[in-house]
């Protein structure tokens, strides 16, 4: 019989965070083992609970959330996002320039579909959110990957962006705060990187969803604001991490600068949001509430809270790991440590995050599947609890001394 294929259109794409590693956990666990993952930034099997605002709101709203909302999102979520950004200095967008979806990875994709065509080059970051890469790809696109520098704080190398620009490139991509990096960019950083758009007449998708989660001295510095009237900035966020509502799937995208160079890619977008119907609308709900409401992320993210003094100890203990270092996280729920080539010799990552669960039943990312060109790193959730981690990187430990 005539085999049944994958679509050409899926060659080159990958998301290796639930990849074949975490099919390898899937059948260890089927054994009978029991897997502590830390591959995927998922709040609720932490401990992590929503805001019971949220809840009563969503629960209050349920019966008059039956049909299809509007296809671009209910009119008080979109008011919440709009008063939001306001409230941080754009104050020239509208209602009408958001569009609300079932998170952010949804939107990511009915952009770049409404956007790229075949050939059509997007800049994105090294190592990135591999969604990013995969749905360029995916919708036609190619995806140049530019460096950012472990050495500089894993800032964007303002250079290396420029140097890859071509007559096909048309849009920047920036993941500030950084996933998987825990980078938080400077102001100086972010409109160095708005100035090579304005240059190049660049496109820029800015994904700011760890947007609360930052640390200590860290600001963060919405591009938005550095766009102006003349550069096109899409603006990605939503609720999932701040606001611990992972599986509600409510996230935006918000559209500022010269709106009125985009008519025909902002109708294109409004076919793809008609053809999808709608966001889940309960989900909508929780906008207005959580935005509008008390900021309970603020206590987790200060000395003392959780989401803080897990990321500092995570990145205390892996430093003290013969031949790995990280560079501080300021921002996110992660660590991306880089393993010493001169220490241990690795040629495949995936390989080794592998023989790590098999051998420790702990499940972590490979460096590669975040698009680094080196086999030379990983990335960790720091969600679990400070005794739970501490037992995590120990394993760790244990198991990089068999390989020095």
């Amino acid at each position: 019989m005539r085999q049944i294929r994958q679509s050409k259109k899926l060659q080159g794409v990958r998301y290796d965070v639930r990849g074949p590693i975490l099919v390898e956990a899937q059948r260890l666990e089927a054994e009978g083992h029991r897997i502590l993952k830390l591959n995927i930034g998922n709040t609720a099997p932490f401990g992590f609970e929503a805001p019971e605002a949220i809840l009563a709101d969503m629960i209050h709203h349920l019966p008059t959330s039956q049909g299809y909302s509007d296809s671009q999102g209910i009119y008080s979520a979109r008011t919440a996002v709009v008063n939001y950004y306001q409230s941080h200095g754009l104050r020239e967008v509208g209602v009408e320039d958001v569009y609300i979806g079932n998170g952010v990875s949804e939107l990511i994709s009915m952009v770049l579909q409404a956007f790229i065509d075949d050939g059509n080059e997007v800049l994105v970051p090294a190592p990135d959110y591999p969604l990013w890469t995969g749905a360029v790809t995916l919708s036609g696109g190619t995806a140049v990957h530019y460096r950012c520098d472990e050495e500089n704080g894993w800032s964007p190398d303002l250079a290396d962006i420029e140097a890859k620009i071509t007559e096909r490139t048309h849009a920047l991509v920036i993941i500030n705060p950084n996933n998987p990096t825990g980078a938080v960019y400077s102001a100086e950083t972010v409109k160095g990187m708005i100035d090579i758009a304005r240059r190049h007449q660049l496109v820029v998708m800015a994904d700011e969803i760890y947007e609360k989660i930052i640390f200590d001295d860290a600001e963060h510095h919405h591009v938005a604001t550095y766009g102006g009237s003349d550069v096109l900035t899409l603006t990605f966020s939503g609720l999932s991490k701040a606001y611990r509502v992972c599986g509600y799937r409510a996230g935006w995208v918000m559209i500022s600068g010269p709106k009125e160079i985009a008519g025909d890619f902002l109708e294109g977008l409004t076919l793809i949001a008609n053809m999808r119907m709608c966001a889940n609308v309960p989900a909508q709900h929780a906008i207005q509430t959580a935005l509008g409401g008390y900021q309970s992320v603020e206590e987790l993210v200060v000395p003392g809270g959780r989401y803080y003094e897990q990321s500092m100890l995570a990145d205390r203990l892996l430093n003290q790991i013969p031949g790995v270092s990280n560079v501080t996280p300021r921002g996110a729920l992660y660590c991306f440590p880089r393993l010493d080539p001169d220490v241990y010799a690795i040629d495949d990552d995936q390989q080794l995050v592998i023989d790590l669960l098999r051998s420790k039943k702990l499940l972590v990312t490979h460096g590669t599947g975040f698009n680094w060109p080196a086999p030379d790193h990983f990335r960790l959730v720091t969600l679990p609890e400070a005794a739970v981690l501490e037992e995590a990187i120990g394993r760790i430990a244990d198991f990089l001394a068999t390989r020095r």
